[in-house]
Formats: structure tokens, C-alpha cells, sequence
């Protein structure tokens, strides 16, 4: 009974945990890296297990740094259910069309370099047709159900609030006898946030894998976040610039909607025209209109008032490649939300191309940017960004607005082991080294435990959890 770590281990991405237990293999997440190029190509590498060897995999959420490689492990032999809650089941149809989409393209533009110049052609590394068939091996479940899922395996999901479907998985593992129970975080979101409930305590289990994203940094409070907002607003209608903002399709638009509908009074937001320039994220929009039933209260009843009337009437849905285009000739007046959320793809790119050196452009930052990608270089101060072969001077004003993040903050982070009564032995993923390490020193000094940091590679014994082999 051990498990073994494949990906976001020491690093916020491509998050992928195998667990053997009674002669069954059951993978968690099996998701995507992202970051520079050369780290995006390990996505197209060979599985370091045979994939026709696992008998399921157990989906945390949609988001690809923990779906996206599922179509190429169909694609390379595997035969068995995907299980995961069935709003993520409904975003992953979305999501992984996308991927594969984009997987397409890059190989065809890829081909076109290598013709020229005599070379071999590649092929993409999964594509539509193979994520449209990876679909068919995906099982919905409700949170809260207890499901036999292989023999000696019993899974549970609960909702960890991070994006609609999100979930905290509990594993009750059995093998000659011995019981134990893992119960592994997924992405964790922030209490007391619109639109999802709150994340679920667990109290009890035997070992605990937690994400760290933000484990070393504490999230703005609303109030802090809504002058933030407020002040960039006004700066941008001072500046008569446009206001960009790079956000991820899923979870991270649907919370920016609901702000400026909430606020839209307040934040003046009827003096702009909003374009929300994704195809998928307005696909994924409809999604969590369908699934009202995970939303909290408030959202809940402002959702129905949304059905009596719209409540952002300067809301623009781009959906092609001309309208998105057409919105490079507006140099004013217009908030742009588009992807990609870490600007390394998508239609962001060509609204940098046409704003980032315009020094009345505000570029509002809204969710983490991992190592090596564009968004990562804007944060971190970049003079000059190159798109496309071309340098571009970054003239535009660079915000940065955690407040607004689907991830858990540190003290989040604390809390929810905290309710762990039992204190089981923590491991610790999906973060980067820096986060990692300032998190386990607050674990230990509030809550006297010593957390583990997962290594690439590494096979840990549930049966004695603290012990690496």
C-alpha cells in the first residue's frame, strides 16, 4: 500500500499521484504542466507507469494542470472510469476539447517550420477525436456519496470551493486487513467567497495530501481588494486606457462577472463596454449556470435576479476570431477578459501585442503565474516581453490583485489541516519550493507537525506514512 508522486511535486502544475493498494492502481488527477516551453514538453513524454496498468483515475476538478493529460493516457492504454463530480465531468468536456484544439494547432504550425526546412512531421500529442473519447470513460458523482470503486478502494467527494465541481477526495483503502484512510486536498478555495460554499473539513484520516500554492502569502481582505479594484478602475478612466485582464476560462471569469455585477454601481463600471473574449470560458459560463445547485445563497438569489434582467448590460460575448480582432482597434473604454490566465496562449497574447506598450494600458493580474510563463514576466517586472518574434516595450501599468484568487491562502491552508483532529502525517504538493517550505514551518510551529515535501519520483508507504522507500 504506498503511493507514488508524478507530477506538481515541488512545482504548482501537472499535478498526478499514483496509488497502489491491494493489487489496484488508482491515479489522482492526471493534469497538465505549464510553464516555459521546455516544461511543456514533458507533457508528451511517456508515462513513468503503464497506463493500460491503471484500473481508475479520481479527478479533483476540471482545470487542466490536473486534467489535461487524461485524453493521452487513454491514448497510450488506458481502458478505465474517470471519477469525478459531475459539474466537472460537464467542464471537462469543455475543457479538454480546448486542449486538444490548441494541441492541433501548435503541432500544424510546428509542421509548417519543419517542412520548410526538410524535417520530420510530428502529431500532436493527443487530439479532439482522442479527448472526445476520453469523455466516454468519465463517471459523475455527487459530493457526499460513498462509492466502491475497485477492490479495497471506497472513494468520497467533497466540495473544496475552489471552481464549480471542485473537490477534497477521501480514499478508505484496505489491503490484508490493514485499513487506511487518504484524504487528498485537490485545490482548496477561500471561505466566505461569492458564488461556491465554502471548502469542507475533514476530520479524521491516516495521511493528508495538501496543495500549497500560496502557502507563503496571505491574501488581500475583500475590503482591501474592492479599493484595489476601485483604484484601478479610476486610474484606467483617468488614463482613457483599456484594462486588461489575462483570467482563467474557468472559475476565475465567472468570479470577475459576478464582482462587476455586484459592483457595478460602485465601481462606475457602466462608463465601459466589458468584452469577454473566450470562446471556452463563455461555454464554461453556462456550465455553472446549470449547476445553480453548488452555488451559496447569496449567489443563488443574485442568479435569479439575473434571470428578471440582465445585470451587466455592457457585457459583450466574443465569440470568433473577427471579433475578437475587432477589439484591437479600440484604445479606450474597454475592460478585456480573455486567456489565457498565465498569458501563455489564447487571445491575451494578441491584446498584449496591441496594449502592453501603451502606457495608459492597466494589466490586472488575477490568479498565480507559474515559473516560465509570460504572466509570471509581467509580475516580476519585465521591461520588455517578446511575442510572436517581436519585443515589445512594457509601457502598461502591471496590478496584481491576490484578493481575487480561487486558491487558498496560507492561513486557509492551516485551518484546514487544523480540523484534522487526529493530526495525521502530512505531505505537501502543487507548490513551489519557496511556498512549500514557509508552510511547513507554520504547520509546525502552530500545529507541532512536520510536513513532508513530495519529490518527483518518490513512493511513500501508507502503511507507515512517514517512511519514503
Amino acid at each position: 500500500m504506498h503511493i507514488e508522486f508524478h507530477g506538481a511535486a515541488g512545482e504548482v502544475t501537472g499535478s498526478c499521484h499514483l496509488i497502489t493498494v491491494a493489487g489496484q492502481r488508482v491515479l489522482l488527477d492526471c493534469g497538465m504542466v505549464q510553464g516555459g516551453r521546455l516544461s511543456e514538453a514533458r507533457n508528451a513524454m511517456p508515462f513513468p507507469f503503464d497506463p493500460a496498468a491503471i484500473d481508475a483515475v479520481v479527478l479533483s476538478h476540471a482545470h487542466i494542470d490536473h486534467s489535461g493529460r487524461i485524453p493521452f493516457l487513454v491514448k497510450s492504454g488506458f481502458k478505465g472510469p474517470v471519477y469525478t463530480q459531475k459539474a466537472s465531468r460537464d467542464l471537462c468536456r469543455i475543457m479538454l476539447k480546448d486542449s486538444a484544439y490548441l494541441n492541433e494547432k501548435e503541432a500544424e504550425w510546428e509542421n509548417r517550420k519543419r517542412e520548410r526546412k526538410g524535417l520530420k512531421l510530428i502529431e500532436p500529442f493527443y487530439t479532439v477525436q482522442d479527448a472526445q473519447a476520453a469523455m466516454g470513460q468519465f463517471k459523475g458523482i455527487d459530493y457526499g456519496v460513498k462509492k466502491k470503486i475497485a477492490p479495497g478502494i471506497t472513494l468520497r467527494l467533497s466540495d473544496a470551493g475552489h471552481i464549480l465541481g471542485s473537490a477534497i477526495v477521501e480514499l478508505w483503502l484496505e489491503e490484508n486487513g490493514v485499513r487506511r484512510k487518504l484524504v487528498f486536498s485537490g485545490d482548496l478555495g477561500t471561505p466566505d467567497k461569492p458564488i461556491l460554499r465554502d471548502p469542507s473539513f475533514i476530520e479524521s484520516a491516516d495521511f493528508v495530501l495538501m496543495e500549497s500554492t500560496y502557502g507563503d502569502r496571505l491574501h488581500r481582505s475583500g475590503e482591501e481588494t474592492y479599493r484595489e479594484v476601485v483604484e484601478i478602475v479610476r486610474q484606467a478612466e483617468k488614463a482613457r486606457g483599456n484594462i486588461l485582464i489575462p483570467a482563467f476560462a474557468v472559475g476565475r471569469t465567472q468570479r470577475l462577472l459576478y464582482e462587476f455585477a455586484k459592483h457595478y454601481s460602485d465601481w462606475n463600471l457602466n462608463r465601459w463596454q466589458i468584452f469577454l473574449d473566450s470562446p471556452m470560458a463563455i461555454e464554461a459560463t453556462a456550465v455553472y449556470t446549470k449547476h445553480t445547485e453548488l452555488y451559496d445563497a447569496e449567489s443563488r438569489q443574485l442568479w435569479q435576479q439575473n434571470k428578471q434582467h440582465p445585470l451587466l448590460p455592457n457585457l459583450h460575448l466574443s465569440r470568433t476570431a473577427n471579433q475578437s480582432m475587432q477589439l484591437n482597434k479600440i484604445s479606450s473604454g474597454a475592460i478585456i477578459i480573455a486567456g489565457s490566465g498565465m498569458c501563455t496562449g489564447g487571445r491575451i497574447k494578441h491584446h498584449l501585442k496591441h496594449n502592453v506598450w501603451r502606457k495608459h494600458c492597466h494589466v490586472v493580474i488575477v490568479g498565480f503565474q507559474a515559473q516560465g510563463t509570460l504572466g509570471r514576466q509581467l509580475i516580476d517586472g519585465a521591461k520588455h516581453i517578446r511575442l510572436w518574434g517581436e519585443t515589445l516595450r512594457v509601457k502598461a501599468k502591471i496590478h496584481t490583485v491576490g484578493g481575487l484568487s480561487a486558491h487558498a491562502d496560507q492561513a486557509g491552508l492551516v485551518d484546514w489541516y487544523g480540523h484534522f483532529k487526529n493530526r495525521p502525517p502530512l505531505t505537501l504538493v502543487h507548490g513551489e519550493p519557496r511556498s512549500i517550505q514557509v508552510l511547513a514551518e507554520r504547520i509546525w510551529k502552530e500545529l507541532g507537525v512536520r510536513a513532508h515535501e513530495a519529490r518527483p519520483g518518490e513512493m511513500i508507504d501508507l502503511l507507515e506514512p512517514r517512511k519514503s522507500i
